[in-house]
């Protein structure tokens, strides 16, 4: 076989992979806020911005030939920001509302899945080595995203829990996956799936707690030094850690 046939494009599931995707989740957070509020720009011209970015690195990561971390943990901040701005912009500027931008991403998040289901019969990481499964896997991972910015806003605003309440339910929800997976005949990619889409509104609303005003329950950090300090960690976790490609089947 050829290295293709054994192994995947995307990262091995271990602690480090949740804790960057928790921190890019949080980047995504901080850094969409900082273009669409900070700067002015508004969020659909902040969603142009990082909606064009997200596909340059998409076209880079499918036409890789093989797993590069960088090059993965770019396009996964890529979909946190523009997952960021598209449900700000869903949510506030055409007024459906985080219960209604949150019902409609979820219908499309489970849409996409499906259909990528029945077209390669397996949804499962591993198994994300072609250009067509790794179509399927960036769409799903937007939509992902972007229910998840949709979710925390909700959880935190309109269910009133605020940021750290918010934190506190997304992270016990996911201790309880993490139980499952080891204490559970519960499919493995089930759980994954779950836990991933989870750690977006997590990092919502701790990127939210981090940048919002204190009248509102935030610390009112700057965007520009969160967001910097968010992405040198990432840097750290990409460059200390080894990071190798899931292997097929496992």
């Amino acid at each position: 076989m050829n290295q293709q046939e054994i192994f995947s494009k995307v990262p091995e599931v271990t602690l480090v992979f949740w804790i960057i995707k928790i921190l890019a989740t949080t980047l995504g957070e901080t850094g969409g806020d900082a273009v669409s509020m900070s700067m002015n720009l508004g969020y659909l011209v902040g969603t142009a911005i990082f909606a064009a970015l997200f596909m340059v690195a998409v076209i880079i990561q499918i036409s890789a030939k093989k797993f590069h971390p960088i090059i993965y943990w770019t396009t996964i901040i890529a979909t946190t920001t523009v997952g960021t701005t598209l449900a700000d912009f869903a949510d506030r500027s055409l007024g459906i509302g985080y219960a209604g931008g949150t019902t409609l991403l979820f219908t499309l998040l489970m849409a996409s899945l499906f259909l990528w289901y029945r077209t390669l019969g397996s949804v499962a990481v591993d198994t994300v080595s072609s250009p067509k499964s790794e179509m399927f896997y960036w769409i799903t991972i937007m939509f992902s995203q972007t229910l998840g910015t949709a979710l925390g806003d909700w959880t935190a605003d309109t269910a009133g829990l605020g940021y750290v309440g918010g934190a506190i339910v997304f992270g016990i929800m996911l201790a309880m996956i993490a139980g499952a997976y080891y204490r559970s005949n519960i499919s493995h990619t089930v759980l994954f799936w779950a836990a991933f889409i989870l750690t977006r509104p997590l990092g919502a609303v701790v990127g939210d707690f981090l940048d919002k005003p204190l009248s509102k329950g935030g610390l009112e950090l700057s965007r520009y030094s969160a967001s910097a300090v968010l992405l040198l960690l990432i840097a750290a976790c990409i460059f200390i850690f080894p990071h190798k490609p899931a292997k097929q089947g496992h």
